[in-house]
């Protein structure tokens, strides 16, 4: 059979025909496809960025609107857009890594505190006696000024002893100081400055601190901790409250319940400043846990603590006891309730009565054997000692509130009793 070339020519036409269709097919399909992607790229776009920058522009006009005390969320159905939950807090979200702003607002109430004790020594080679000068450093608090003078909170431990006390303002100036007031179980101390010896350009300067509640503090929150750091001046350091309500024990045996903090707490910081983020002190350091086993361990007497005794060594010096007000219980009969005694005979820790004096005020008010004492007025009392301590403070005639336990139907309950006190007999 004979095959005409041009029967085959003939024959590839259709092939041909048929590959140039399917790739004009292929091509047709993808530019579709690719329109598609591009547009919906388009509409992301416009969506994500343009639409999303609208909708935080909108949330701020929002935020600024209506201000940071109302709820949190609300629904927005006066605009032209779709309902949304708009967040009306101006409150920033997130990790705070800049707190600089914070602390310059607190600095100018921040001082150095450098104080001369003079202790006596001798010489065991000719066996004479002398005295030498020892300087020590730590940092204070201004928490009042009136007409006449400035206020300054530290640790006792600060100031205990020393003969010459020597206050540094923010803006490096100086002047003198004297105790007007010190409570060693609570490690408080109120020095007291002359306004006289102060440059106007300093009084400018310096500023009262404001007082927070560490009764609120959670662990976790963020603090700040301002003081004279081994003595080369105002330092800052931050970290976080570790713990609550830590019972530590002082070289001198007194046992107080303190803010734990991982924020560096060295010598020369006693006395200093521990804040919150919004500039409120929370806490006065005391102290750093030492060891080479144990890091980030310092340590604060939380101001809502503080503030009742502050109160006390800030309105009244110490009165000899001559002249102290008389409350009529018999101190030697008295007993402490301490932690073990509480657990072990379910009774709450304060001071147990024994004895009264017949028409004493404590008679007169209603107190009576087996009564426990809590507080005096907003004083926390766990001991003999502080309750002796408070009266240290108050004169005959002042009227002054007894918190106490009162033991009925086999279970402790808190009453108040007033009591004027009179003078001793």
């Amino acid at each position: 059979m004979n095959i005409n070339e041009n029967d085959i020519n003939n024959s590839d036409k259709p092939k041909k025909k048929n590959r140039i269709f399917l790739r004009f097919i292929r091509f047709a399909a993808a530019a579709l496809v690719f329109g598609i992607i591009a547009g919906a790229g388009a509409s992301a776009y416009q969506y994500f960025f343009q639409g999303g920058k609208d909708r935080i522009e909108l949330a701020n006009r929002q935020i600024e609107d209506n201000g940071s005390d109302e709820e949190s969320l609300h629904l927005d159905n006066n605009s032209d857009t779709d309902v949304s939950l708009i967040p009306t807090t101006a409150s920033p979200q997130g990790i705070i890594t800049d707190v600089s702003d914070v602390v310059e607002k607190v600095m100018p109430s921040i001082v150095t505190i450098n104080s001369t004790d003079i202790i006596t020594q001798y010489d065991i080679f000719f066996g004479r006696q002398f005295s030498k000068p020892v300087e020590g450093s730590g940092s204070g608090i201004i928490i009042g000024q009136s007409d006449s003078t400035i206020l300054v909170v530290t640790n006792n431990h600060v100031v205990e002893n020393a003969k010459d006390i020597e206050i540094v303002f923010s803006d490096e100036s100086s002047a003198n100081a004297t105790i007007k007031g010190a409570d060693v179980r609570s490690d408080l101390a109120i020095l007291e400055i002359d306004m006289g010896d102060l440059s106007k350009d300093t009084l400018d300067t310096i500023r009262v601190a404001n007082l927070g509640h560490s009764d609120e503090l959670k662990a976790g929150q963020m603090v700040i901790a301002i003081g004279n750091a081994l003595g080369y001046g105002q330092s800052v350091t931050v970290g976080y409250v570790s713990a609550l309500d830590r019972v530590v024990e002082l070289e001198n045996g007194i046992k107080m319940n303190l803010i734990q903090t991982d924020a560096a707490i060295n010598p020369g910081n006693s006395g200093g400043a521990l804040i919150n983020i919004n500039g409120e002190v929370i806490g006065i350091n005391s102290l750093k846990f030492a060891s080479e086993k144990v890091e980030g361990m310092g340590y604060a007497i939380p101001i809502s603590d503080a503030i009742p005794m502050i109160n006390l060594l800030m309105n009244d010096q110490a009165l000899e006891v001559a002249e102290m007000g008389f409350l009529g219980i018999n101190v030697e009969t008295a007993q402490d309730v301490n932690e073990v005694l509480a657990e072990r005979f379910n009774m709450p820790v304060g001071v147990f009565i024994n004895d009264i004096v017949e028409g004493s005020p404590a008679d007169q008010a209603g107190l009576q054997q087996g009564h426990i004492i809590t507080g005096y007025n907003d004083v926390k009392i766990e001991t003999i000692e502080e309750l002796i301590n408070v009266l240290t403070y108050s004169r005959p005639g002042d009227k002054i509130v007894l918190k106490i336990k009162v033991l009925q139907d086999g279970e402790y309950i808190d009453k108040s009793l007033e009591v004027v006190l009179s003078e001793r007999p």
